[in-house]
């Protein structure tokens, strides 16, 4: 009786998953015997399949897998029908699958699947988001022509919330609905609707089983995981998943660094503590404090234990952290005071080093330090790639890598820095390798792979000054090649490639004035040493002649023209980053009724000789420093002419005779300093001074020269005229006058000496090839006097602001900052309460201020 039962079961379930068949259209008849028995199956051979109802998809494909095909044996009626049917729905491809039997012939099966897709999705419409947030979820999704089932929903919600969860969404709510497209039958709009709800902020982050470590400490190593405080200026209170991944990881590592190796995290719950806010809990476990024990070398032959143990830095008795060990064997970085740097600055650049704990007997941990230094490697050829525009021996002349040399860390971090300061390539991705090692002889090559980026510029801008409209057209080519000037076929627009800098800049508001200025330079004169050569020519007019005759009294006329030549060398004491150039420079200056100065009629001659001696060590971009100094040095001269001229000054000289060739010494010293701080905080330091002297009491100081202080620093309509222009943000342009003068701003003719202090903080906003741009914050203060009985560098006019920078390759650097002055200015109740400045094209390679 059970196994009849059976029987009969069996055969129910069979006919309910295998096919049915389905009658001929044609007239072909079904004999008897091909009729299949559903109680007695039998073996077939397929003569054919014919897949039917098929849109998008390929119908070979789906007879793979379908997995069955043409000449296949298949048990009708049987499991093996409904496996067909179940292997085509898995694919989530169709909304219907049918399997008949067409035709029966003795031992062979003629069989169909038809087959009805799921519609394709058309277009995916995401409502209540801005415009950009639709742009960046759309490239995520990318959806468009893919089956819509409940994978594609599911998906298409997973990446909504994602985005928005990493954005400190936590609440968004994703609603999809569909609707057929009217345009394609077989296709559907989806609408989804997105409500991202509000940031969800941390209300309090708690910890469990800490015992040496205060809550205060630990919440510390959580930066990006902060609770909700209105004093919380850097850390994060969005409450973000994977930063507090990132979070958690670093937890662990800060307590391991402080010597509890065993620490770990338990455990951590996040719970939501209202609709914005949640509750943070992690339960930790420190384990006990293990310090260092002994420490033994193995495989050092290049350098003894006293040698390492003086690199390493650490002794027994040391708190023990994996971290600092790391760090002292290789982790060094730039600085070079490592383990791995001692052996890489020697040659050995396949040096490992292998940490193993050998003891760990109650709070203390033995150390042997396994050393394979490897064989000491000479650099074979050096070369440089994806410098597309720039010739090779800009780059090459410039390295500290030489062939011949023994490979050098230092020397290549060195070279590295040096390819950034160029200004040609995008530091960021300068990537020097070394390749084709050679053990048998000991030698490798380096590659430096860099990325060339737009260096030319263009000033294109207008503005007020001294009453009038200025406009300034100007254009710098930062990497010319004047060897190919002649060569047609090299402009693009000008020949390139040599790293030689051409400026032609203008600047007119009409007949009134005009200044225009050629500058060439070429920092390696005769390509074989890098002696810098540079000149320059100038000339300016300033004038009302246009508008007033000769005598009358509001005629004034101011004439400047001017060349310079400069010849420097880079020193290689005390190291290389030391320059010293030598200038001189012929100015000559007509005045006629001309306001601004000491006199005003009259020809005067300056003929100035300058000696600057400057260091450049700033890392990182030449636009947004992280670390580095930028000090120049420099003295300016011209001959004593009152010692030798003939004229008696103790008779009342004329102004001819007092200014006709000008004399003076000037002594200028800036400096920069750049610290990184938290995150990508940058601290910037400068220092800046001034002085003018006189080499005989008897004659009045100089007329040019002279030190202008206030305002944005740029030179306007004042370029070239023979002045310092010095900005201090937050108060007016050349505001800044000596106590007790009578002078202006409009009538300022500079002052003596002066310094100036500043502090800026510094926060990237944009890095890229294409754009940089910072935020600033800054409080800085300066002063000018006329003699250093005066002088008291703590007697300063002080101020503080906020600021941008924006840095285009084809435009230069354009800044705007507001500051707001402390002190008032007498006579100018105006000149500090609160000013704007714009700049153009200021601090560039960490340029001064």
């Amino acid at each position: 009786m059970n196994k009849f039962l059976f029987a009969i079961l069996f055969s129910v379930i069979s006919t309910a998953v295998i096919a049915q068949v389905r009658p001929q259209q044609s007239a072909f008849r079904v004999s008897t015997s091909d009729t299949l028995n559903y109680l007695n199956p039998k073996e077939y051979v397929i003569g054919g399949i014919n897949i039917t109802g098929t849109v998008h998809l390929d119908k070979d494909v789906l007879s793979q897998i379908a997995k069955i095909n043409k000449g296949d044996k298949i048990l009708l009626p049987g499991e093996a029908s409904a496996t067909v049917i179940k292997n085509l729905y898995k694919e989530n491809l169709f909304d219907d699958v049918q399997m008949y039997v067409t035709k029966l012939n003795y031992d062979t099966v003629y069989l169909e699947i038809a087959v009805k897709e799921l519609p394709r999705l058309s277009r995916l419409r995401l409502l209540g988001l801005h415009k950009g947030e639709v742009e960046d979820i759309n490239k995520k999704l990318d959806d468009k022509g893919k089956v819509v089932n409940t994978n594609l929903k599911k998906h298409t919600t997973d990446v909504i919330k994602r985005f928005f969860n990493e954005k400190g969404f936590l609440n968004t709510t994703v609603d999809i609905k569909q609707r057929p497209d009217p345009g394609d039958p077989n296709s559907l709009i989806l609408d989804v609707t997105v409500d991202k709800g509000k940031k969800v902020m941390i209300n309090d982050v708690t910890f469990e089983g800490n015992k040496a470590f205060s809550e205060a400490k630990l919440r510390h190593y959580l930066s990006k995981t902060r609770k909700r405080k209105w004093y919380n200026l850097f850390g994060s209170k969005k409450f973000k998943e994977d930063k507090y991944i990132e979070d958690k990881q670093n937890l662990v590592e800060k307590m391991q660094a402080e010597g509890y190796r065993d620490a770990a995290l338990i455990s951590d719950t996040v719970t939501k503590h209202d609709y914005q806010t949640v509750d943070v809990k992690l339960k930790v476990y420190e384990g006990p404090k293990y310090y260092f024990g002994k420490i033994k070398w193995s495989g050092n032959a290049k350098f003894t234990d006293a040698q390492l143990n003086q690199v390493l830095r650490i002794k027994k008795g040391d708190v023990f952290s994996e971290d600092l060990l790391g760090k002292r064997l290789s982790g060094g970085g730039p600085q070079g005071d490592d383990i791995a740097s001692l052996y890489l600055n020697d040659g050995y650049l396949t040096y490992s080093s292998d940490p193993v704990q050998t003891s760990i007997a109650h709070d203390t941990v033995d150390l042997d330090i396994r050393i394979y230094e490897g064989p000491q490697y000479t650099i074979n050829r050096v070369t440089v790639k994806g410098n597309d525009v720039t010739n090779d021996k800009v780059v090459l002349r410039e390295l500290q890598t030489l062939p011949g040399q023994k490979f050098n860390k230092a020397a290549l971090i060195e070279s590295t820095r040096i390819i950034g300061q160029l200004g040609n390539f995008d530091d960021q991705k300068t990537e020097p390798r070394p390749v084709n090692y050679n053990p048998q002889d000991g030698t490798v090559d380096l590659v430096y792979n860099v990325v060339e980026k737009p260096s030319d510029q263009v000033e294109l801008s207008g503005g007020f000054g001294g009453g009038q409209f200025v406009g300034t057209l100007g254009l710098t080519f930062n990497n010319f090649a004047i060897k190919n000037i002649f060569h047609l076929k090299d402009y693009k627009p000008l020949p390139k490639g040599d790293g030689e800098k051409l400026s032609i800049r203008g600047q007119s508001s009409g007949r009134s004035y005009q200044n225009y200025s050629f500058t060439f330079s070429e920092p390696w004169l005769g390509g074989k040493r890098p002696i810098f050569f540079s000149v320059t020519a100038y000339t300016q007019l300033s004038s009302t002649g246009q508008y007033y005759a000769k005598t009358d009294p509001n005629y004034n006329n101011l004439r400047i023209n001017g060349i310079g030549v400069t010849l420097g060398k880079r020193l290689k004491w005390p190291d290389n980053r030391f320059q010293l150039n030598y200038s001189l420079n012929f100015d000559h200056y007509n005045l006629d009724n001309y306001p601004g100065y000491l006199f005003s009629n009259g020809t005067s001659y300056n003929i100035k000789l300058t000696q600057e001696l400057t260091r450049n060590s700033l890392e990182g971009s030449p636009i947004f420093p992280t670390g580095g100094s930028n000090i120049r040095f420099t003295l300016q001269g011209t001959p004593p002419y009152s010692l030798f001229n003939n004229i008696n000054y103790k008779l009342p000289p004329t102004q001819e005779q007092l200014y006709h060739f000008v004399e003076y010494y000037k002594v200028k010293f800036d400096a920069q300093w750049f610290i990184h701080l938290a995150g990508k905080f940058t601290l910037l330091t400068q220092t800046r001074f001034g002085w003018l002297g006189e080499y005989n009491s008897v004659v009045p100081g100089s007329p040019f020269e002279r030190f202008k202080l206030g305002g944005d620093g740029m030179q306007s309509y004042q370029f070239l005229q023979g002045s310092d222009i010095v900005g201090l943000r937050g108060y007016e342009n050349f505001s800044i006058v000596p106590v007790g003068s009578n002078y202006t701003a409009n009538n300022n003719p500079g002052a003596a000496i002066y310094d100036k202090l500043t502090f800026e903080i510094r926060h990237p906003v944009i890095t890229s090839t294409s754009a940089t741009i910072f935020a600033l914050a800054f409080a800085e203060g300066g002063n000018v006097w006329d003699h250093f009985s005066q002088f008291n560098p703590y007697n300063v006019r002080r101020s503080v602001g906020v600021g941008a920078r924006i840095f285009l390759p084809i435009f230069g650097l354009l800044g705007l900052d507001y500051g707001y002055g402390f002190d008032p200015i007498p006579g100018i109740p105006t000149a500090n309460k609160g000013q704007f400045s714009f700049s153009i094209s200021q601090s560039l390679s960490g340029g001064f201020n």
